[in-house]
């Protein structure tokens, strides 16, 4: 905060200035005026916020200066001094909105605490200011959101839209616009970024939501080929954010009544995020007329699945999972809706490919539990829950079918793995606790599970940290350890040469 001292009399200025420690008070005090003239002169260039001037000087006196100000900068606290046989005029300045009013004898206290005084009242009144301004933004921001998703539903609303918002007839067009971005590790502070840098690009209003950006640009004519100018732009943001970026457009409008119908056409482009097959841009008008791909696995795939599912190769499993999903996606009559479909029909096709062969272990522990509705959603990568869920089918078929070969200590040993994954848990101990040599158990072992020791707790350590990764926000350090690996970096490399992705990567992506 600023004050500038005016007074024609130097050792006035000059001692004010001085004697008191106006720094720790929060003020800079600028060089004193010698006259009201230079105090008007310097006032647009310096912006103080605080006037301490003299009532009496040669020229323009402290009263005409305080009615120029109270006029043309409103907003400035004005402080005068005074003599004793000046107090009348002082009264007079304080009837004409001057703040307050300080005797050329006071003392340094009352001049400190005078001046805190007209010190809080700026203070108080710029933070009045900033509720109003946030009020005002928030009114403004619901207003535009009720506009544009629920379009214009009364004339009262039709009015506040005319007077708060820029709308103008054609040739003007409006279009809505939805963003989403992925990459980062607080998507809120991603999105806010990518806010910005559009604003700065493009003529529009947005709307920022915990999990999207909601845009509506305003275009001075219908333009040509917008996508290509928005595409060219979320390719440019995408390489300074090291981000991803996916952005669906409604269809053009003339009118702000028209902006309900441009959201929700970009609402349903968003849905294709899923299925765009790694583009950027994606307008209603590429999608529209859509019909929807092959929605249910062939015989073919049934019988895939389940070979896959009987070898409990995991690798493949994921491969084929990938490959059926890309397949799906190069469809050009592929929707949302079908490819959601698709993934549940090869869910279900597993669970009764387990049923048929070991119908107890089905009803004991459902692989699905719950319907394959709820299992399998859309995401940006839907292969991971459709790829765990067949896991689960896989390893309830194989540990069912160790168990009813009558190894039930190896179904033992697995049971006791599972509870000691946060420990450095070792062969010899899971083989003292079933009683048997641990180079016999180990050969028993991998024959019965077709994996070996160390191939099995590091399966099993895997599964359960995806499982905490996508269920919960615990650090990566400590999934870690709850798995049994102290170093982060070895799990960090382990569980991306398991499942492709870094910790941090499948977390996003689940």
């Amino acid at each position: 905060m600023k004050l500038l001292i005016v007074d024609d009399e130097v050792i006035i200025r000059t001692g004010i200035s001085q004697v008191i420690d106006w720094h720790g008070l929060g003020i800079q005090v600028l060089p004193p005026a010698a006259s009201a003239e230079e105090a008007l002169e310097r006032l647009p260039i310096e912006q103080p916020q605080l006037v301490l001037t003299d009532i009496r000087m040669a020229g323009m006196n402290g009263l005409e200066l305080a009615a120029h100000l109270r006029t043309h900068y409103p907003d400035i606290e004005v402080v005068i001094l005074s003599g004793y046989d000046e107090f009348s005029y002082a009264q007079q300045a304080l009837r004409e909105g001057v703040s307050d009013y300080l005797l050329k004898t006071s003392r340094p206290e009352e001049i400190i605490k005078t001046m805190v005084k007209a010190q809080q009242r700026i203070q108080d009144r710029w933070a009045e200011e900033k509720r109003e301004s946030r009020h005002h933004q928030a009114y403004r921001t619901q207003l535009l959101e009720q506009l544009i998703t629920e379009g214009v539903v009364s004339e009262d609303m039709r009015l506040s839209a005319q007077e708060h918002f820029d709308l103008v007839p054609p040739p003007f067009a409006y279009q809505v616009m939805l963003i989403t971005a992925s990459g980062w590790d607080e998507s809120a502070l991603l999105l806010f970024a990518i806010e910005n840098m559009m604003c700065e690009s493009f003529s529009c209003e947005t709307i920022l939501r915990p999990d999207s950006l909601l845009i509506l640009l305003r275009f001075d004519h219908r333009p040509m080929d917008p996508s290509s100018d928005i595409a060219r732009i979320i390719t440019r943001i995408e390489a300074l954010l090291k981000c991803s970026i996916f952005a669906a457009l409604g269809a053009y409008v003339s009118s702000y009544t028209g902006w309900k119908d441009s959201y929700r056409e970009a609402e349903h482009t968003l849905a294709y995020r899923y299925i765009s097959g790694g583009q950027e841009t994606l307008s209603y008008e590429h999608i529209q007329h859509r019909k929807g791909g092959r929605s249910v696995c062939s015989r073919e795939e049934e019988a895939a699945l389940s070979s896959i599912l009987v070898k409990g190769n995991r690798a493949e499993l994921h491969v084929w999972i990938r490959d059926r999903i890309a397949e799906q996606i190069q469809d050009d009559q592929a929707t949302p809706a079908s490819l959601l479909a698709y993934l549940q029909s090869v869910l279900i096709s597993g669970y009764r490919w387990l049923e048929r062969v070991n119908p107890v272990a089905c009803k004991e522990d459902n692989p699905l539990d719950g319907n394959p509705q709820e299992t399998i959603q859309l995401n940006d990568h839907p292969e991971e829950a459709l790829y765990r869920t067949c896991c689960s089918i896989m390893d309830t078929y194989r540990e069912s079918s160790v168990e009813h070969r009558g190894n039930s200590y190896i179904g033992r040993a697995m049971v006791y793995i599972r509870e000691h994954l946060h420990t450095s848990i070792t062969l010899q101990q899971v083989a003292r606790q079933v009683h048997l040599n641990p180079n016999h158990f180990s050969e028993v072992f991998k024959r019965e599970t077709g994996l070996n020791y160390i191939e099995f707790i590091t399966r099993e350590r895997m599964n359960r940290a995806m499982e905490i990764l996508a269920e919960s926000e615990t650090k990566i350090s400590q999934v870690a350890k709850a798995v049994g690996y102290e170093d982060m970096k070895y799990f960090s490399q382990l569980f991306k040469k398991h499942t492709g992705r870094t910790p941090s990567e499948y977390r996003e992506r689940n």
